[in-house]
């Protein structure tokens, strides 16, 4: 067991699928403990109809969660070809400051006012970066990245390896998008990134009071190998 309030202060960046809303999770538990922990939970969801959704079902637990576009205060500029610009982060700051949790829609806000739609990893890649985030967190139903050769779970991977795996071509789309996202958080400076499974009991909270973690991580660090 380690110190869970040595994040305390820290953003934590949630990407999540549809499991909090299709099957019985953990994660508004979760959630509930970061806050009491002094941790900025942020939430990202894969669509404005899962956003608004998860806005619904963490508000009937406790009135924390605010919905988000790209268009509030014009949190996520357009930056092109489906992409993010420069994020605003002074709505999610005052947020914060006052403990509610920000849910995130993917879309951005175009130049001529439109709704843009860009994907829900790049929009937690962009928010991660700049919140200086601990970790940023994303949900896939495989759990991580299973070696091919040995059906093992891959415990830990650097940047250049989750890259390599996610352009090879032979994995799920979803999942790889997920591993790119996951390497390029790191390479713009979180400290370390997770993939796993989000209906995985208090998967969300593992890396906060525990010295393990689950599914694959992302970090700097030297890869070591894989693990069961």
């Amino acid at each position: 067991m380690i110190d869970g309030r040595r994040f305390a202060g820290r953003t934590v960046v949630v990407r999540i699928d549809e499991s909090p809303l299709l099957e019985r999770t953990t994660l508004e538990d979760d959630i509930d403990f970061l806050l009491r922990r002094e941790v900025r939970p942020i939430v990202v969801a894969p669509t404005g109809d899962i956003a608004r959704g998860y806005v619904r079902a963490l508000n009937r637990r406790g009135n924390v969660a605010v919905g988000l576009s790209g268009a509030d205060a014009a949190l996520l500029p357009a930056g092109g070809a489906e992409r993010v610009g420069r994020v605003q982060t002074g709505i999610l700051a005052t947020l914060a400051a006052a403990g509610y949790v920000p849910v995130i829609e993917p879309t951005a806000l175009g130049i001529g006012g439109n709704d843009v739609e860009v994907a829900a990893d790049e929009v937690a890649v962009a928010i991660a970066a700049a919140t200086d985030a601990a970790r940023a967190i994303f949900f896939h139903a495989s759990g991580g990245v299973v070696d091919p050769a040995t059906l093992a779970l891959v415990s830990e991977l650097t940047p250049a390896e989750a890259l390599a795996l996610a352009e090879a071509g032979d994995m799920d789309a979803d999942l790889a998008a997920a591993i790119r996202a996951a390497a390029h958080a790191v390479r713009a400076g979180v400290a370390a990134a997770q993939i796993f499974d989000g209906r995985v009991a208090h998967a969300t909270i593992v890396e906060f009071i525990t010295a393990q973690h689950l599914g694959t991580q992302i970090t700097g660090a030297i890869y070591l190998g894989e693990s069961a």
